[in-house]
């Protein structure tokens, strides 16, 4: 009788190890699960801010050009008004870098008489709606820039969405020679902005003396 009894304790302690044993194991699981979420989660939250950051570097801004497909073939008249405008642009931004307000008001207004002198018929109709959509809203911003001479901030803030307009115009129609789009991170509470240059050093046009090689160059533009 004794031998059945000590038999049954026996086989009852043997159970009750191999259940303790059993949830031991699961419970290690159950961390390691809950370890493996963790690092899923603080990996996703690095991937999310590494492509904030990636998205504010890159350009920045999201133009009407990074959907537009190339339209560049244009007769040499049109080639070189498209030209014109570009160099008036780049008048202005220099006379901004270099905190010239009433020189970049006479380039605003420059600029404006070479958007008018463009041969709108030698164009196609898909060029003809880019080029007047751009140009709309490019007129805008040139004539408040135009209009301001002693406000630079005010023209600063024109030039910033004039850039955009600008990058656009070149990317679709071409400008007849090197430029560089440049963007500067600072600008606009942090948000950034972005212009186009024709030399590769860093010069700001948003801040000018202040913080003349705040920026980079993203695109190299032919």
């Amino acid at each position: 009788m004794k031998n059945i009894l000590m038999s049954a304790l026996l086989a009852l302690f043997v159970l009750a190890m191999a259940n303790t044993s059993a949830l031991a194991v699961q419970d290690n699981k159950g961390r390691s699960r809950g370890g493996e979420k963790i690092a899923m989660a603080d990996m996703q939250d690095h991937n999310q801010h590494k492509h904030e950051q990636n998205k504010k570097e890159s350009a920045v801004v999201k133009t009407k050009a990074d959907t537009t497909p190339a339209l560049r073939v244009i007769n040499t008249k049109a080639a070189a008004s498209i030209k014109e405008i570009v160099e008036h642009y780049l008048h202005l931004k220099n006379a901004l870098v270099n905190d010239n307000t009433k020189d970049a008001a006479a380039a605003g207004k420059e600029l404006i008489d070479a958007m008018g002198k463009v041969d709108k018929s030698s164009l196609t109709p898909e060029q003809m709606k880019l080029y007047e959509d751009v140009v709309d809203d490019a007129r805008e911003q040139a004539e408040h820039i135009g209009e301001n001479a002693g406000k630079i901030e005010h023209q600063r803030e024109h030039f910033d969405m004039l850039s955009n307009d600008l990058y656009d115009l070149v990317k679709a129609f071409g400008s007849g020679q090197v430029l560089y789009k440049d963007f500067c991170p600072m600008y606009n509470n942090k948000k950034g902005a972005i212009w186009l240059s024709e030399i590769k050093a860093i010069k700001n046009p948003y801040y000018g003396k202040k913080m003349l090689t705040c920026g980079s160059v993203k695109e190299e533009m032919k």
